[in-house]
C-alpha cells in the first residue's frame, strides 16, 4: 500500500508564494506519475499539475506561469512551487501517484489547505 504524506500548506496574502511537497512510500513498484490536484469549496477536484519522470509536465491553464511542479530525482517525492498565488488558487491540495503496476494502481495523500487571502 502506498502512503502518501504531504506537507506545505498555510495561509499566504494575495501575490504570496507556497512550496507544496509530498513523499511517497510503500511502493513495490515504480511510480511513473506523480501530480497535485486541488478540491475547492463546492467544487469537484480538478487537476493542477502531473509530472511524469523526470520533467515532463502539465499544468492546468489556470496555474501555468505562475506554478511549478518537480520531482527529486524521477523518484518518490515531489514538489509544487506555487508563486503570485490568488484567492482563487484556495482549496485543498492533493498528491496523487499512479505506480507502474498491472493494472495501474493510483494513491491519494490526505490533502493539505491553502487559504489565499488578506
Amino acid at each position: 500500500q502506498v502512503q502518501l504524506v504531504e506537507s506545505g500548506g498555510g495561509l499566504v496574502q494575495p501575490g504570496g508564494s507556497l512550496r507544496l511537497s509530498c513523499a511517497a512510500s510503500g511502493s513495490r513498484f515504480s511510480i511513473s506519475v506523480m501530480g497535485w490536484y486541488r478540491q475547492a469549496p463546492g467544487k469537484e477536484r480538478e487537476l493542477v499539475a502531473t509530472i511524469f519522470g523526470r520533467s515532463t509536465t502539465n499544468y492546468a491553464d489556470s496555474v501555468k506561469g505562475r506554478f511549478t511542479i518537480s520531482r527529486l530525482n524521477a523518484g518518490n517525492t515531489v514538489y509544487l512551487q506555487m508563486n503570485s498565488l490568488k484567492p482563487e488558487d484556495t482549496a485543498v491540495y492533493y498528491c496523487n501517484a499512479v505506480t507502474e503496476s498491472i493494472p495501474l494502481a493510483t494513491y491519494w495523500g490526505q490533502g493539505t489547505q491553502v487559504t489565499v487571502s488578506s
